[in-house]
């Protein structure tokens, strides 16, 4: 038995365990039981700070007095801009922390929602086999920024991305239907997801063709008709307006991504212009050249068959995770709390790249320095600004998209 033992711990053994993919699921084991000490630590140590929760108790109080208008509903911080899905999370919430009061209660709550993620996220990385085990402490208790938009914030971000990470984790496992069903709701919650949606839809044709595709993105309105039906009742307009208004302006004195500008040119109608249309060139470019090789055998056009073939874990995250992050590199304005909306998929964007690991894990560093860095620089926007474009550039020349690298090549559903 000794001698087993002793076998099992050689160094090799250990090596692996550190560096070899397949055998990541015994240091995410691990990771999630110190994530559970780190979070019960954060919050009994750190001090809670207020910034949102109040404003979104505030908000739901309004319906809870019954007012559906929701250009009457607002909080200490202005209007409320986020959604219906958003009303119904955080009503619940408003009832089990008594009123919002508890916000003890809340943090734990929300110490849960990051344990779930973890989970999910764990899934969605074990079936990849790409990202080191090692590199999974960078994704845990390595980011200070992360865990304080978790339980030191309470912020609404966390909960749409749990519900993304959800809808990944059901187009891996070929319940399109689902996930986009999970998808909607949370976008429901926060528009941000929506960043996600062009890869999405090219998925959609991918796997199921057109005409499931259009059935699909029915799955995907209904849950916004469904859950808003109160509030159009009152006031259809005022609803629309308010929760997805797309032209919202931002404070300067909160970006992250923007302070190497004046804040005239921040503000200016013409550089956000620049910047949308930057958006969807970039992501015309990665459709045209690269994301369409990783299906050789699909013809694209606006009428496309279903295909016979299940898509393997990469051939759906490269493209979601990569739209999000060029959303994330062109976006007007980015608040401390976005973060949450691409750090988890970091990892694997970089590892999908052939850069020697001391970059990737300098790419993470420098990455969490900007997003810690407040109020944010001129030399942390910027350092931010090139670690997106040396991703986005790294992505670009990623051996994925080289047809006969055979971990593109799609596997038939059993």
């Amino acid at each position: 038995m000794w001698k087993n033992m002793r076998n099992f711990v050689s160094r090799k053994n250990l090596y692996r365990l550190v560096f070899d993919p397949q055998l990541a699921i015994f240091s995410m084991f691990v990771l999630l039981i110190a994530e559970l000490v780190v979070n019960i630590l954060v919050i009994k140590k750190i001090k809670y700070t207020e910034i949102d929760w109040t404003a979104y108790m505030q908000e739901v109080e309004g319906v809870v007095n019954g007012t559906y208008d929701y250009t009457r509903l607002k909080g200490d911080t202005g209007p409320l801009v986020y959604p219906a899905g958003f009303v119904y999370i955080y009503l619940a919430l408003y009832y089990i922390t008594s009123y919002g009061h508890n916000v003890r209660l809340g943090q734990y709550l929300f110490a849960g929602l990051y344990m779930l993620s973890l989970i999910v996220l764990f899934d969605i990385y074990r079936k990849t086999k790409r990202v080191p085990p090692y590199a999974f402490i960078f994704m845990c208790c390595a980011s200070y920024r992360i865990h304080s938009i978790y339980v030191l914030r309470l912020f609404n971000d966390p909960v749409a991305m749990f519900f993304m990470y959800l809808a990944v984790d059901c187009f891996l496992r070929d319940r399109w239907g689902l996930g986009c069903l999970i998808y909607s709701l949370g976008v429901s919650i926060k528009m941000n997801l929506l960043l996600f949606s062009p890869a999405l839809l090219m998925l959609l044709m991918v796997r199921l063709g057109t005409l499931k595709t259009i059935w699909h993105l029915t799955i995907c309105a209904a849950p916004q008709v469904a859950l808003a039906i109160p509030f159009l009742l009152e006031n259809p307009l005022g609803y629309i307006v308010r929760s997805f208004n797309f032209g919202r302006q931002f404070f300067y004195v909160w970006t992250v991504n923007w302070r190497l500008i004046p804040e005239d040119i921040f503000l200016n109608k013409y550089f956000q212009t620049t910047l949308l249309l930057s958006h969807v060139a970039v992501l015309v470019l990665f459709l045209v050249f690269k994301w369409r090789r990783l299906y050789p055998d699909i013809r694209f056009g606006l009428w496309m068959r279903e295909s016979g073939t299940a898509l393997s874990p990469n051939h759906i995250l490269l493209p979601l995770f990569t739209a999000n992050l060029i959303g994330m590199s062109f976006s007007r304005s980015l608040h401390y709390q976005f973060y949450v909306w691409y750090f988890h998929t970091l990892h694997y964007l970089l590892w999908s790249t052939t850069q020697p690991q001391i970059v990737k894990l300098l790419i993470l560093g420098v990455i969490e320095l900007c997003w810690n860095t407040y109020p944010s620089t001129v030399i942390s926007s910027s350092l931010l600004h090139l670690c997106h474009a040396f991703m986005l550039l790294t992505l670009w020349f990623s051996p994925d998209y080289t047809p006969t690298d055979k971990t593109v090549k799609a596997t038939k559903i059993s």
